[in-house]
């Protein structure tokens, strides 16, 4: 089997895969970080989403050797150490989850949302640019709220571009 090596979450970390492997499968079944969910098995609902490079994809449809080198960061990563993120402080203040299952693909979106159109959204962006993530227990409503204001707080707090 090849080995694949990368930065996940600000640590080198390399293993042997099978060439099949998905991004997703390398993260929660190797590195044991369970943040990343597969809800759909068709790319089509988000809860996978990571960062790769700085840009937010979807996990299940990257083979891991085509993440080879790179800077891969998940929820896990998303927190300064017991000091959660100001897009994760947002979704919970503003109770933008229910089940909580699609929540770490949702707030990984929202961050890349953030650092790609700005800190100023309107309603309508937001809602465009959450096309490809699906939630199955709210109405968005409280998920749009929390965005913008996570947003928000990401402006106010000079948030560091975690590992990227």
């Amino acid at each position: 089997m090849p080995a694949v090596s990368m930065t996940v979450n600000g640590k080198a970390v390399t293993a042997d895969v099978d060439p099949r492997t998905l991004l997703v499968q390398l993260l929660r079944e190797n590195l044991r970080l369970t943040g990343t969910h597969v809800g759909c098995d068709t790319s089509q609902c988000g809860a996978c989403v990571v960062h790769v490079d700085g840009r937010a994809v979807k996990a299940c449809t990257l083979f891991a050797w085509q993440a080879e080198g790179a800077s891969v960061l998940t929820i896990e990563g998303l927190a300064d150490g017991q000091q959660l993120h100001p897009m994760q402080e947002a979704f919970r203040d503003n109770h933008g989850l229910q089940c909580g299952f699609c929540t770490p693909g949702m707030i990984m979106t929202a961050v890349d949302i953030v650092n790609r159109k700005g800190h100023a959204l309107d309603e309508k962006t937001i809602r465009h640019e959450l096309e490809g993530n699906i939630c199955r227990c709210t109405g968005y409503h409280n998920i749009v709220k929390a965005i913008d204001a996570g947003a928000k707080a990401m402006a106010a707090g000079g948030v560091r571009q975690a590992a990227e």
